[in-house]
């Protein structure tokens, strides 16, 4: 597929659930959001229905996103799902980690490819202080998992406020160096404001580039994380939904004032 600045259209990110066991500072308030009822979450079936227009249409990488993904229930399951689809040649899953060492290797045998992991400090106090109380130890158990399940590359997400050199991305830096891991660096973002710039070590934030489309936990395809436009695959058809999507996908990211992170998929 292309979109009207004939960029190649082949991406598809999934968010699966706005809940989350972390309250990570930057993305969601100390007191939690008020959270989609469930009948508004998309099923599993729904999920499987748009993944098999996308890939009908041209889609040939996946990820799933949150909030966090493996909250979901049954999310091993889902992955098989999307596994069984013909010509997925990318599949990967975001995490925080948290429950990512009993899950890593169910999720490979389902067909999960690689994952990536947010990681933004090694230090545990300065992890507690930024996810509000999050145990950095379940993490490096987590990413571990991960490696021996061979869930690979295994790429750590690290946001910073200015760049990779400050001293928390910096304790990143060294660990994965020393544990074969893959570092992205991820300016902090400001939907309602525009503010976004291109990912350190990958091609995130690069306009340019963008191949990517997004599905809301709601069903909402989104034609960027930085635009309003969003049309319900429920009301109108995964197919459509997707059509409308990547015609009115933006040369440039603008500005979200009705968005947030933790729904879309960040």
């Amino acid at each position: 597929m292309y979109d009207r600045f004939n960029r190649h259209i082949n991406y598809l990110r999934i968010s699966v659930t706005d809940r989350c066991n972390l309250r990570c500072q930057y993305c969601m308030p100390e007191c939690g959001i008020k959270l989609q009822g469930h009948n508004n979450i998309l099923s599993f079936e729904e999920i499987f229905d748009v993944v098999q227009a996308a890939v009908g249409l041209g889609i040939t990488k996946i990820r799933l996103t949150g909030g966090e993904p493996l909250v979901r229930k049954n999310i091993v399951k889902l992955v098989e799902l999307i596994a069984s689809v013909k010509n997925i040649n990318d599949f990967s899953l975001t995490t925080n980690g948290i429950l990512l060492e009993e899950l890593a290797l169910p999720l490979k045998l389902a067909g999960l490819h690689r994952v990536n992991v947010s990681l933004d400090t090694t230090n545990p106090a300065r992890y507690a202080e930024i996810t509000r109380g999050g145990e950095i130890e379940r993490v490096f158990r987590g990413i571990e998992a991960a490696k021996q399940a061979r869930l690979l590359p295994v790429k750590i997400n690290c946001v910073v406020t200015k760049n990779s050199q400050e001293p928390d991305a910096l304790l990143v830096k060294d660990y994965c160096k020393k544990n074969g891991l893959e570092a992205r660096y991820i300016k902090k973002m400001n939907l309602e404001t525009g503010e976004f710039s291109v990912v350190e070590g990958g091609n995130g934030g690069n306009c340019s580039l963008c191949n990517r489309l997004r599905l809301t936990a709601n069903g909402m395809v989104k034609p960027c994380l930085f635009d309003e436009n969003e049309f319900s695959a429920r009301e109108l058809g995964a197919r459509e939904a997707l059509i409308r999507a990547i015609n009115f996908k933006p040369l440039k990211g603008c500005l979200n004032s009705r968005g947030s992170f933790f729904a879309i998929g960040g």
